[in-house]
């Protein structure tokens, strides 16, 4: 999506609480792919997907468009999510009721099927290369696993990963090298 259709975008937002479905529309896929591939767990990266965009469907009347893609602003969200569920080794989603209660974000509750769950097991499964470099990608400290799929697992590029972790570049670029150095030697 380009620039000016995102700040289009968002300003339907702000005006309709129901234009948000074009952000979820858009972006679930990805975002719910990218915390799929970091967990390995679908009914968790579920649930994660599910408080991700729910914390934006809440939040989406305080984002303020300074050029920064609201995929960033998503991403974003969902690792601060991952990241939670990794410190407390659990989750717990905390605005479940919320949901329930939203009629704007019944979408979320039936988008699933299980199809989608079938296929997504397949692909992981039939990838055990990828299984074993995730496997060991969770042995690794947080801050190398984020830069680590967002860069390969996502295809985001280092300016984009510095804005989703909010991190300058060097910091990106240092936490890749050493990530994939420690990464190596575990394989």
């Amino acid at each position: 999506m380009k620039p000016e259709q995102e700040k289009i975008l968002i300003e339907q937002c702000h005006k309709d609480a129901a234009a948000f479905g074009q952000v979820f529309d858009i972006w679930y896929k990805p975002v719910f792919g990218y915390i799929m591939r970091r967990t390995g767990d679908y009914d968790l990266s579920k649930d994660i997907a599910a408080e991700t965009f729910l914390k934006a469907f809440l939040k989406i009347n305080t984002f303020q468009w300074k050029g920064i893609s609201i995929s960033s602003w998503l991403y974003r969200i969902a690792t601060n999510e991952l990241n939670q569920y990794y410190r407390r080794n659990k989750y717990m989603p905390q605005s479940l009721q919320q949901l329930l209660e939203n009629p704007q974000m019944e979408k979320l509750l039936h988008y699933a099927a299980d199809d989608e769950r079938e296929v997504m097991e397949k692909e992981l499964k039939a990838h055990n290369d990828y299984n074993l470099i995730r496997i060991n990608l969770l042995k690794l400290d947080i801050k190398y696993q984020e830069v680590i799929a967002l860069r390969y697992f996502e295809q985001k590029s280092i300016n984009e990963i510095g804005l989703i972790l909010d991190k300058n570049e060097g910091t990106i670029k240092s936490l890749l090298s050493r990530g994939l150095e420690k990464l190596s030697n575990m394989i």
